[in-house]
């Protein structure tokens, strides 16, 4: 879908600063137009340094074609600039629910619009994101999409909480093509190794308490537990936005540690707007996930990683028809038989294999809204789901939307292979130096509140 009409220079100051993602800008509307109101406009972005892989997907390789061919509605998009929107639609809302899935509507977009807004957005951005990437200024088109921070399409409607989760993968692979020198992570998430990696490249000064298995559990009580680990250290994975307006977390993932003083502002506006305290916004919040059952449909659709990027990268190399650079490596005769079995797979099979892990790849990177009111006395009719909470003897209507379902590249497999040895080989050598680490790495005051 397209909208009639092209954002131009004088629309810029009408576009704010909501957050970004590596691979989008994400800009928030507060003008008057009644087809604009309660929408976010996501905005490409590129990457300054050109040999860093990137993280979306443009235009697509002939492999890629190969790959995608089946749904001609996705290769037809990529002429149309108009790929992100195909893939919400025609893949990830099959499997994640159409009704948690918004495909937005494309807009056009001038490059005079483009240049103020980079412009008019510089200064809220995170440095470190400016200094990765700008504003792709090529762009003809934005995708215009309901602002899921807010629970209606009015945002001068009932008071709303919205909570974004970035939930990462919630599971432990057991494919038969990880290696013996990485069976690590058949027991220790990925999540939390790359916490240690990260800790040591000094691009957070704390790990992360989280643990995406908690969260993806299927127990109320373990979700509370995960709900809990990110008021302490959210990074990127948690924010809280009270009507549209970020209360809690970092803008656009910058946030690492919280200061008391943020945590006591955020729960203050959360009472005032909810009359919740924090105890009882966690219970809210836990029982909408574990009732919604939407986090299941999220583990399903990363668990079509059955092969690991240990075995699927052998098939990538099925899929480019290069010789495989990974095999050359391999010492272990009992892996190497192992691994020319994949490389005999027919191509069929190959696409299939390397498809699912893409789509993996997306579900374990994508972020869930959920956006909650209280229920208005007396009604009872409502499209929404609900959850009544006992301590405030209330009703509170919920909605859930998954964001952030871009394709992955295909080029950019051997990346995420090289990045998967990196995070185990640090693990694994540091074992002693991430156990003295887990010693120190106390929780802080407001978390031990928290859990009083």
């Amino acid at each position: 879908m397209e909208m009639e009409g092209v954002l131009q220079a004088g629309d810029a100051k009408d576009w704010v600063y909501k957050g970004e993602g590596a691979a989008n800008l994400i800009l928030s509307y507060t003008g008057s137009s009644p087809s604009m109101l309660g929408k976010v406009l996501r905005i490409k972005k590129i990457l300054r340094d050109k040999s860093q892989p990137s993280s979306s997907c443009m235009v697509f390789s002939s492999y890629e074609q190969l790959l995608w061919g089946h749904i001609p509605e996705l290769v037809g998009s990529v002429k149309q600039d108009c790929l992100a929107q195909a893939y919400a639609v025609h893949v990830m809302s099959k499997h994640l629910g159409a009704n948690h899935v918004d495909g937005g509507v494309r807009v056009g977009v001038s490059g005079d619009f483009l240049e103020l807004v980079e412009k008019n957005v510089l200064n809220s951005r995170p440095a470190w994101r400016v200094n990765a990437s700008s504003i792709d200024k090529t762009a003809d088109a934005g995708l215009l999409i309901a602002d899921h921070s807010l629970f209606s399409g009015n945002p001068r409607g009932s008071d709303c909480i919205a909570v974004e989760i970035k939930a990462k993968c919630g599971f432990l692979p057991s494919s038969e093509y990880i290696s013996k020198e990485n069976s690590i992570k058949k027991q220790v998430t990925r999540y939390k190794m790359h916490q240690h990696l990260k800790f040591h490249q000094g691009e957070i000064s704390k790990t992360s308490e989280y643990d995406p298995l908690d969260l993806f559990s299927g127990s109320k009580e373990r979700i509370c537990i995960a709900i809990k680990s990110f008021f302490s250290t959210p990074q990127n994975n948690f924010r809280i936005f009270v009507n549209g307006s970020l209360v809690f977390g970092g803008m656009g993932g910058g946030a690492d540690n919280v200061n008391p003083a943020e945590t006591d502002k955020c729960l203050e506006d959360l009472s005032k707007v909810s009359g919740l305290e924090l105890p009882d916004f966690i219970e809210l919040l836990s029982e909408a996930i574990f009732k919604s059952g939407v986090l299941g449909n999220l583990l399903t659709t990363q668990k079509l990683d059955d092969h690991d990027i240990e075995g699927a990268i052998h098939l990538y190399y099925n899929i480019i028809s290069q010789p495989c650079s990974v095999c050359k490596n391999i010492t272990d005769a009992e892996l190497l038989r192992k691994y020319t079995l994949l490389h005999s797979l027919p191509l069929d099979k190959s696409l299939k294999i390397v498809r699912d892990f893409l789509v993996s790849a997306t579900a374990k990177d994508c972020s869930l809204m959920i956006s909650f009111r209280p229920r208005q006395g007396g009604t009872t009719d409502s499209e929404y789901d609900s959850v009544f909470l006992d301590s405030v003897e209330r009703t509170y209507e919920y909605k859930a939307n998954f964001v952030d379902l871009d394709v992955k590249p295909l080029d950019k497999m051997e990346h995420y292979f090289k990045l998967d040895q990196k995070i185990v080989n640090f693990y694994t050598r540091n074992e002693e130096l991430v156990s003295s680490l887990k010693g120190s790495n106390t929780k802080d005051a407001s978390l031990i509140q928290l859990q009083q």
